[in-house]
């Protein structure tokens, strides 16, 4: 899980029409192996969790993020106005580890404790699993996450 921005920015609004509102994030740039550049991310807009969104080209080589109405609403903000914005990459698988799932779904309630985080939160989960750097470790983390989900630890 790769760190891409966390700082303040200005909304802005393409003009015309139906113009688009948006945040330009110049010191990201677009990945030569996606359709359009597209980087896919997760993280928060004042505070605002989104999760499985693309940051769109701009034509000139920089992205933007798109913010549409209801994420405007729910943060009551508009072009003109400034957003603290915290961007992960999202390129980690989101299926469950196959050895998490089948543990989890040996006891139902942890299992319908673990689908019932949020995405973000499941994600995080299943990233450091992925992080171990060899299978004791990958274990060892397995039998810690169902430990704190059993006593209800975990935090988003």
């Amino acid at each position: 899980m790769k760190l891409l921005t966390d700082k303040i920015y200005r909304i802005e609004k393409f003009e015309g029409k139906g113009g688009w509102t948006f945040v330009r994030l110049p010191e990201i740039k677009p990945n030569k192996n996606a359709p359009f550049g597209w980087v896919r991310v997760f993280g928060t807009i004042d505070g605002h969790s989104i999760e499985k969104y693309n940051l769109q080209s701009m034509g000139n080589g920089n992205l933007f993020l798109p913010l549409n109405a209801q994420i405007r609403k729910k943060i009551k903000k508009q072009a003109g106005d400034d957003v603290h914005i915290v961007l992960y990459e999202d390129n980690v698988p989101s299926e469950i580890v196959s050895e998490l799932r089948m543990c989890l779904q040996d006891e139902k309630h942890l299992w319908e404790t673990f689908l019932s985080y949020s995405e973000t939160k499941r994600k995080k989960l299943i990233d450091w699993i992925y992080q171990s750097k060899n299978e004791d470790e990958k274990a060892n983390r397995i039998v810690e996450i169902i430990n704190r989900i059993s006593s209800e630890k975990i935090k988003d």
